[in-house]
């Protein structure tokens, strides 16, 4: 078993080259520092007792899954928040995205442009095809990407594993890309 000393040491000496790692893969400071620091995190507090040969191998593995996970959250936050960001409208202050929605569906004007029109047909269509997903994958996937929940909250949530929570999400970002693709939405 690894003492507080063994693990603090073995942290203290690995954080540079994981940084440096998680900054070559995401190319971004801030959430190279957030993948890390969640990576170190983990392993204290999930692996903290095994035995000090274990720590380089498992703390690896741990950061490679960090990495992966922010790119799955990044291309599945991109996918959906990009079509509702759009929907806000810049005014003199930052506008609420529920704001932003309500100002959508607060009635039609006479000038209403092409692309008012199109984001009220997107924000249908996300809201019929979020609709057709099975409920866990519809409850795992509005939990982790609407609530911004991480895996472990909502695996708590929803009373179920965090690889349960996982492959709903996948699930169901699989099937709303392909019904978006469908439809003729591209991503």
């Amino acid at each position: 078993m690894a003492s507080r000393q063994e693990l603090s040491d073995f942290l203290a000496g690995v954080e540079r080259r994981a940084f440096k790692h998680a900054m070559f893969a995401l190319r971004d400071n801030d959430a190279a520092l957030d993948v890390v620091q969640d990576a170190m995190l983990r392993l204290a507090s999930r692996y903290g007792d095994r035995p000090a040969e274990e720590l380089p191998m498992l703390f690896h593995r741990i950061l490679r899954n960090a990495i992966t996970d922010h790119f799955r959250r990044q291309r599945v936050r991109s996918l959906w928040t990009t079509p509702l960001s759009a929907l806000q409208n810049d005014q003199d202050g930052e506008q609420t995205e529920a704001e932003a929605l309500d100002s959508l569906d607060a009635g039609t004007r006479a000038d209403e442009t092409a692309d008012s029109v199109e984001r009220k047909q997107l924000r249908s269509i996300l809201d019929q095809e979020i609709a057709r997903l099975p409920q866990r994958q519809r409850e795992a996937f509005l939990l982790r990407y609407w609530e911004d929940l991480n895996v472990a909250e909502t695996a708590l949530v929803m009373g179920c594993s965090e690889g349960s929570v996982k492959t709903h999400c996948s699930r169901a970002a699989h099937t709303l890309a392909l019904a978006l693709a469908a439809r003729g939405i591209e991503q």
